[in-house]
């Protein structure tokens, strides 16, 4: 059945998620026949010097990095398939070893739920954040539990949900502890939340106190939300200023932003770039919006992130007025070409 992916992505259906459709709920899929060789892997690694626990631990760290730099296609099926393998290494393991596990298996639920966001398919990755809540409470981590919280606040934001962005930032923020980085990650959410209600005043109140916490939060031991950067904070606020209305000031902002993040982080580079581009063109600067929206797009084909296609796809629209400019008519028709080689790969 033919598929107009156009259509999807303008109704917030990232290019990943709409290449699913037909194919069954990604979140509830069987497990891959590369379990068992995984497991096998895992239980050999004290050939290595090495423990499964371990192993696990440093494969987790290379799909971060995968992810950070090829998008959630690469990653998403073999984070999937290391769920299954720590699954069955609990049968066999007892005391901290499977309390540390079932945290380790908490901990890939969270990472596979960001997948599926980036992809955008917004409903596995609820799916698997109830998941990690429900694993993160068993093991009796509140630092981790608190993160999933933040995490769950975070994906309302992408749905711009009204309710559930501040109420579920301002739930983490009460059980997160006092002056830590998880605290300030939910407070920066919780200024989203408010910027998509449009209360500009209570948004800013919260950038300004996150900015002010992050001088104080390097000796926090938490493993959690180390990202929280100043770069990160910025994006954050020209978010807040894009839903406010206040276009020119979200992509200065946006620039900024760019300007400011560390190396490696190629997916999330394109993202604020499309989010920026959407800006300009909200600020009627047509030819630079669809400058920018032609790298976003260049990194959109290298990672297959829904994030960035359905910034695009948002550009897409707001470029119609200025559909005869070249720059416009360039990008809209590279825009076109994507989906189309999506679709023709899809097949």
């Amino acid at each position: 059945m033919a598929l107009d992916r156009r259509a999807l992505l303008r109704g917030g259906v990232g290019l990943g998620a709409a290449a699913a459709i037909g194919m069954g709920s990604l979140a509830a899929a069987d497990s891959s026949s590369a379990v068992p060789g995984l497991v096998r892997k895992a239980r050999a690694a004290s050939a290595y010097g090495s423990t499964p626990l371990e192993h696990l631990r440093r494969t987790r760290r290379l799909l971060i990095d995968s992810d950070n730099l090829l998008g959630p296609r690469q990653a998403l099926r073999a984070v999937r398939d290391h769920i299954e393998v720590i699954k069955e290494l609990r049968i066999d393991s007892s005391g901290a070893d499977r309390r540390d596990m079932l945290e380790l298996q908490t901990q890939y639920g969270e990472l596979l739920a960001w997948l599926y966001q980036d992809l955008g398919d917004k409903s596995a990755a609820s799916y698997w954040l109830d998941r990690a809540m429900q694993w993160s409470h068993t093991v009796g981590d509140a630092d981790l539990t608190t993160y999933v919280m933040a995490r769950k606040a975070q994906l309302a934001g992408d749905e711009r949900d009204l309710t559930d962005v501040v109420d579920l930032a301002e739930a983490a923020q009460r059980v997160a502890r006092p002056r830590s980085r998880l605290a300030a990650v939910a407070r920066t959410y919780e200024a989203y939340g408010h910027a998509l209600r449009g209360d500009a005043v209570e948004s800013e109140r919260a950038i300004d106190d996150v900015r002010n916490a992050l001088d104080g939060l390097g000796s926090d031991p938490t493993p959690w939300g180390v990202w929280l950067t100043a770069s990160y904070v910025e994006v954050h606020r020209a978010q807040g200023l894009e839903a406010l209305g206040d276009h020119a000031r979200a992509a200065d902002t946006f620039a900024d932003a760019i300007r400011m993040m560390p190396d490696g982080f190629h997916r999330d580079r394109g993202v604020y770039m499309a989010r920026q581009a959407v800006a300009l063109a909200g600020a009627r600067a047509p030819e630079q919006a669809a400058a920018i929206g032609m790298h976003a797009l260049t990194v959109a084909a290298d990672t297959g992130s829904g994030r960035i296609t359905a910034e695009l796809a948002r550009l897409d629209s707001a470029l119609i007025p200025w559909q005869r400019e070249p720059e416009v008519a360039e990008f809209r028709a590279a825009f076109d070409t994507t989906i189309a080689h999506e679709t023709r790969a899809d097949v």
